[in-house]
């Protein structure tokens, strides 16, 4: 697996984690039970920080590759919504993310 591969996986990693922590926090915070909700923020919190570190650890100029974490945040971020809340993303979410996606790749493209 070549630099970009690895680079691009990591992005992948932390978009992951990221949305998934905000979705425990999301949970968490709907939740009436103390010690599920006290759990689900530890958890979260822990998710939340696993990401912080999965894109400040490697040595790389994050500027440049934004724009493509950025289209995997907003994809995995509305699978995660409509998977785990019910929320089916509407035409404007799709047309807007068409827009994210493209603005992504001329980033990647011209990086």
């Amino acid at each position: 697996m070549d630099k970009r591969s690895v680079s691009i996986a990591i992005l992948f990693l932390a978009a992951v984690l990221e949305a998934g922590g905000d979705a425990l926090l999301r949970k968490a915070l709907h939740t009436n039970a103390p010690w599920i909700r006290l759990t689900l923020f530890a958890l979260g919190g822990t998710i939340l920080f696993a990401y912080g570190y999965a894109v400040n650890a490697p040595a790389w100029d994050f500027g440049s590759l934004l724009g493509i974490y950025v289209v995997f945040f907003f994809v995995v971020a509305q699978a995660m919504s409509w998977l785990f809340f019910g929320q089916a993303p509407t035409l404007a979410i799709m047309i807007g993310g068409s827009l994210i996606a493209a603005g992504g790749c001329v980033m990647m493209v011209a990086a």
